[in-house]
């Protein structure tokens, strides 16, 4: 892995919440105080959000607890320090320890040069790799305790802090220690690298496994495995494993005592306690006499109680479920890469909004094409002589474990990939006909309720569409979506740029729209009176008599025609002579029937679903964005348009998209316009 220079380093990390190190340090210091967070205070809310502490737990700095407290003792961090308390976190135990065997990595997330001594304010900091972003996450060192003992996260060295805060500092970045509780560790492990995750189901694992293990070992990267919970096999205790637990990976080796060479794999279980591994290979058994003694010290072999214990491959892969591999680089996923070569990786963020485009799976085919697309070509085949291209997909989910104090959970998450055919146009979304006799050139492993979904690819050079969903239809989320290819590649996401389509054709209208016409046309004079101009409340008696009465409609407001009369009138005078009556009529005429046309189950009203098509045919092109808006500012609470806030939306539509002030702004300043018009 490749070091980053300390200046360069400190600049790619953002201040989390805005809370500034060398501001905070420095106040501190001048005024003689100790830091207390006021972001992550030292109260129950921040240890729990669904019920009151089991017991008392006081609040205590480490000065408090012990005389001469250390941040890191003289031996250095070890994967020993890491030791469980009282909180079911066991995954994060495990990526911790897996963390200290890197030490590169490790200085990069848990600054060494901290302690009690030197300039000590009660300040520590640490940082994360958050949902795309490096983030420096600032604690204050009071720890909750209970007979002056830690009760969550703590070394087995009594004086020495570094575990206990770096939990603490992860428990703020995801809103209390509750938060923590349940998880894989290949999350935590991905928060301490930036990396990438890969997972095996290990009774389908592949011939290979044991080699790409060896390769990602050797190229530090992060692993570990778990057995499922309720397997009544492993739950007895019969050969020392727990169903259900975290453990990390410490070692990979192949030991060169017989022929052919043994496979082994050296597991930690995060409670370091005497609960190991009994069957072969484990503490004090007899092969190990097999071991020449210079190579059980070169593997640093011990028999303590310490939780961490040696398998054979073939026993591990028997006992265990799951293995997760976090690549520090894409590289490793392959078994024999060259070192010096590079990837290149685009990220994506956005959210699913119901009604808008959380469109679902596949399944749901009448709202699937209304979710994010993001276009990728892939223009050079990899160096491997198959003519194909390798494209890993990531979609994490962001923001879960905090919003679980509201109920909320993981959502199941996928991802599918279609090729775009060569004479298609790759610019604007593609839509629901495209999907209806289309099918997906690759797909994620699965729908899983994890944070992240991954999935490696081996596809012809070409451009493709890459659509992170939900599984279900309408749920809402933010997501981060990760694009790794081995060469150079354009990517982005498939928007409409929002505008007028000019060169739109108008239609002849129908028989009954000539009548209709001809009837508004025949009420005008009358209602006009002597200035032969109609004001908002006339105009509204004119639309409101005809419109009433082929929809579902309450009647345009005031406020609804006096717009239509400042849009259509040229005088400034708010009222409309029959010409400009006449202009406004051609634009209903075609309101109407795009409304009608896409009104497919006839109800009177448009899905939001429907809005885009409708809008489209009325001369608009929308970005999600600005689609976004109006579905907020016009839907109902199932989601539904009627005529009446269609026609309203148009008219807002063309007001903005007409004006002069337009034609200088940039499509980004357009969708802020339109979203500030919108919620005003």
């Amino acid at each position: 892995m490749s070091t980053v220079s300390a200046e360069k380093q400190t600049q790619s990390f953002a201040d989390f919440l805005n809370q500034n190190y060398d501001e905070i340090k420095a106040k501190c210091l001048a005024e003689g105080i100790l830091f207390e967070d006021p972001e992550f205070e030292a109260c129950d809310e921040s240890m729990y959000f669904s019920q009151k502490p089991i017991r008392p737990f006081e609040w205590k700095r480490p000065t408090e607890i012990c005389e001469n407290p250390q941040f890191i003792d003289q031996h250095g961090a070890g994967r020993f320090d890491v030791q469980q308390g009282m909180l079911g976190d066991c995954w994060l135990l495990a990526a911790t320890a897996s963390l200290t065997i890197n030490k590169t990595l490790f200085a990069r997330v848990v600054p060494t040069d901290q302690n009690f001594t030197d300039d000590y304010c009660g300040l520590f900091r640490f940082r994360f790799w958050h949902q795309g972003d490096w983030v420096e996450v600032l604690v204050d060192d009071r720890l909750p305790t209970h007979n002056n003992k830690l009760v969550f996260m703590h070394s087995a060295e009594n004086k020495e802090f570094w575990s206990a805060l770096i939990e603490k500092a992860y428990a703020k970045l995801h809103g209390s220690y509750e938060s923590l509780k349940g998880g894989d560790a290949i999350e935590g492990m991905e928060d301490f690298t930036g990396g990438v995750s890969e997972m095996f189901d290990l009774k389908k694992a592949p011939d290979n496994l044991f080699t790409i293990m060896m390769n990602a070992s050797d190229r530090g990267s992060l692993m570990g495995c778990s057995i499922n919970a309720g397997d009544t096999h492993i739950s007895s205790g019969w050969n020392g494993l727990v169903a259900g637990q975290a453990y990390s990976i410490t070692a990979v080796k192949q030991m060169d005592i017989n022929s052919p060479p043994i496979s082994m794999v050296r597991v930690r279980n995060p409670w370091g306690n005497a609960r190991e591994w009994a069957g072969p290979w484990s503490d004090m058994s007899n092969e190990w006499q097999q071991v020449p003694e210079t190579e059980r010290q070169s593997i640093g072999l011990t028999f303590d109680d310490d939780g961490e214990f040696w398998m054979s491959f073939e026993d591990w892969v028997k006992e265990f479920h799951k293995l997760e591999i976090c690549n520090l680089d894409p590289d490793s996923l392959n078994e024999i890469q060259s070192d010096d070569k590079q990837w290149a990786v685009t990220k994506h963020s956005g959210q699913w909004t119901p009604r808008v485009n959380a469109g679902g799976c596949r399944n749901f085919i009448d709202t699937f094409w209304t979710n994010p697309q993001y276009k990728v070509t892939l223009v050079d085949s990899d160096d491997d002589k198959d003519d194909l291209c390798s494209l890993l997909v990531a979609v994490l989910q962001k923001d879960r474990r905090k919003q679980r104090k509201y109920g909320l959970g993981n959502l199941n998450i996928g991802y599918s990939i279609y090729k775009i055919q060569d004479g298609m146009s790759s610019d604007s979304p593609l839509d629901k006909e495209f999907f209806m006799y289309n099918k997906s050139t690759a797909r994620s492993p699965n729908f899983i309720n994890m944070r992240e979904i991954c999935g490696r690819h081996k596809l012809h050079p070409g451009t493709y569409v890459i659509i992170p969903s939900t599984f279900k239809p309408h749920q809402k989320g933010e997501y981060l979506v990760r694009i790794f290819s081995e060469k150079a590649n354009q990517t982005g996401e498939m928007d409409e740029q929002t505008g007028m389509i000019d060169d739109q054709k108008e239609s002849e209208p129908t028989e009954e729209e000539r009548r209709q016409e001809a009837a508004l046309t025949k009420m005008f004079p009358r209602v006009a009176g002597e200035d032969k101009q109609v004001d908002a409340n006339e105009l509204q008696n004119i639309l409101n008599a005809v419109f009433i009465k082929e929809f579902k409609l309450s009647g345009f407001s005031v406020d609804c025609c006096r717009s239509m009369a400042t849009m259509y009138n040229d005088d400034l005078s708010g009222k409309l002579g029959f010409d400009e009556f006449k202009e406004l009529l051609i634009d209903m005429r075609k309101w109407k029937t795009a409304f009608k046309d896409h009104d497919a189950d006839k109800s009177g009203y448009l899905n939001s679903y429907e809005l885009r098509n409708a809008m489209n045919k009325s001369g608009f092109r929308l970005s999600n964005r600005s689609l976004n808006a109006l579905v907020l500012r016009y839907s109902n609470n199932e989601g539904q348009i009627e005529f009446g806030d269609f026609i309203v939306a148009a008219i807002r539509l063309k007001t903005i998209l007409s004006s002069k002030a337009q034609e200088n702004m940039t499509a980004t300043d357009v969708d802020e316009l339109i979203q500030a018009n919108m919620t005003a």
